[in-house]
């Protein structure tokens, strides 16, 4: 919807093939504090979500474990001052009210929506001829956005993208209850003492009463309790019991019946083509703890957009611009999925230095990277190429700190 709106206000005819534009079950509720800059772009302003219900603030983001000890992770004040002036609030959203918000920015935009499924391309070599459709039509035009999302990765997969996988397949499930306040930020309680694999439970405030609750941990440990006879609701109140702050709301007259989805963080390289770009979750799937999913489908859905209205006089996209877009997705992507996992997930760096401390180690530069990126818009090839030149150096620093921690201090001797 992001990509069809910046396209029909510049002017261009856009079809947008969508089976379900309302999304089933949406997720991605704590938005980074990119995000709410992005969203102006559409009219949807911070305070007009908060306003509408839409939203609440998201001042700060908790870290509780399960021995009791916590962190507040907040942006520091001095970046609210001169000469960076960064916002210090972002929200939690109410996805499936914000989808509709911008369905409406949309369907105003003139985009022609089509309730159809994609299922195959035809192609010449690297270029896209036409598209057919689960209802039987060929479809051609002059462009073409790939957002079909992880799941799918309609393009990736037509042409053999290469991808980097991060961390081992997992397994979401959420659900929400009514509370009688809640407090302006995130809540991550994971349990990640000791040299095992962390899974986590969210707390997102999505309304003033209304809580997103959601457990993650690996496709393995699911199947194993699914294995002792658990259903996803039992798995899922065991997670709350074991967590004192939740325990309460295995109390109230909510009946537990989780949503659930599984996913893998997947990132493509070669993300563009003659005339095809590849957006959003399609392009790149960021692990949900990084709060980073849905600034990285507004930040590619305005960049391909602006590659497509700057070529529309072209037969095609230009080599360098496709190509410096494509590496903007992926080291932007590799960056998030690789310092989560080895500063978070994995249990060298945790165990070294602990988990609160473990949690700097990764906020801190996620959080400034994405201020910068904010900021330079890096776009040309000299702006492109420190960019990624930073993220490099930034990855290869944690890559040599994990193994410096794994080197001395093994797993069978870790606390």
């Amino acid at each position: 919807m992001a990509a069809s709106i910046h396209l029909a206000r510049e002017g261009l005819r856009v079809l947008c093939i969508e089976a379900d534009p309302q999304e089933t079950d949406p997720v991605g509720e704590s938005l980074d504090w990119s995000a709410p800059g992005l969203l102006e772009a559409f009219d949807l302003s911070m305070d007009r979500l908060i306003r509408d219900g839409i939203a609440t603030y998201k001042r700060h983001v908790i870290l509780k474990l399960r021995s009791g000890a916590q962190q507040d992770y907040t942006p520091g004040k001095w970046l609210a001052e001169p000469p960076f002036n960064v916002e210090l609030r972002t929200i939690h959203v109410d996805r499936t009210l914000l989808n509709r918000a911008l369905l409406e920015v949309f369907l105003a935009a003139g985009v022609k929506l089509l309730r159809d499924k994609v299922v195959t391309a035809k192609q010449d070599r690297r270029r896209i001829i036409a598209v057919e459709t689960e209802g039987g039509l060929e479809i051609q035009s002059r462009w073409y956005i790939d957002a079909s999302g992880s799941a799918a990765s309609l393009f990736p997969r037509l042409f053999g993208l290469p991808a980097f996988e991060y961390g081992p397949r997992k397994i979401a499930m959420w659900d929400y209850f009514a509370v009688s306040e809640s407090i302006e930020g995130t809540t991550l309680n994971a349990d990640c003492e000791g040299s095992h694999y962390m899974s986590w439970v969210w707390q997102i405030p999505i309304s003033p009463n209304t809580l997103s609750v959601g457990y993650v941990a690996t496709g393995a440990t699911i199947k194993q309790k699914r294995r002792k006879g658990m259903k996803s609701p039992e798995i899922f109140a065991e997670q709350l019991q074991s967590y004192s702050g939740l325990r309460n709301l295995l109390q109230s007259p909510h009946q537990i019946s989780p949503r659930t989805t599984s996913f893998v963080c997947k990132v493509h390289a070669k993300t563009s083509g003659p005339n095809w770009l590849v957006i959003g979750e399609s392009a790149a799937m960021v692990d949900p703890m990084t709060s980073n999913g849905v600034t990285a489908a507004l930040r590619h859905a305005e960049e391909a957009s602006r590659l497509i209205v700057r070529s529309r006089n072209r037969e095609q996209l230009p080599w360098l611009s496709r190509t410096l877009y494509a590496r903007r997705v992926m080291d932007m992507a590799n960056f998030f999925n690789d310092g989560i996992e080895k500063a978070i997930y994995d249990w060298p760096i945790r165990n070294r230095i602990g988990p609160l401390a473990a949690g700097d180690v990764y906020t801190i530069p996620a959080w400034s990277i994405n201020n910068i990126y904010s900021r330079v818009q890096p776009d040309g090839v000299i702006t492109t190429f420190l960019f990624t030149f930073v993220l490099s150096r930034l990855r290869a620093s944690l890559s040599l700190f994990h193994w410096f921690c794994k080197r001395t201090q093994p797993a069978g001797a870790a606390s």
